[in-house]
C-alpha cells in the first residue's frame, strides 16, 4: 500500500490582500490572511462574535475584502 505525499507545490496560493480583486473571498483565503484557522472562522459565523461577519451566498461563507484590509491594516 502507497502513501500519497504532500508535495509544497499542491499547497494553496493566495493572491497578497492588496493585489486582491475580488469583493469577497472564501473561507480558506481569509483565513490564510488572518492566520487563523478556517474552523474559526466558522465558528465566528456560526456564533456571530467574531471580529468580522460573513456574507452567506447559496450557504457557503464568504468573507469581505474590505472588511479583511480595514481589520488587518491594508491599503488596496
Amino acid at each position: 500500500m502507497q502513501t500519497a505525499t504532500r508535495t509544497a507545490d499542491a499547497a494553496p496560493q493566495f493572491t497578497p490582500l492588496h493585489l486582491e480583486p475580488r469583493a469577497a473571498v472564501e473561507t480558506a483565503c481569509a483565513a490564510f490572511h488572518l492566520t487563523r484557522q478556517q474552523q474559526t472562522l466558522r465558528g465566528w459565523a456560526c456564533r456571530e462574535d467574531g471580529p468580522l461577519r460573513p456574507l452567506r451566498i447559496n450557504g457557503r461563507l464568504a468573507w469581505k475584502t474590505e472588511d479583511l484590509r480595514r481589520l488587518l491594516g491594508v491599503t488596496a
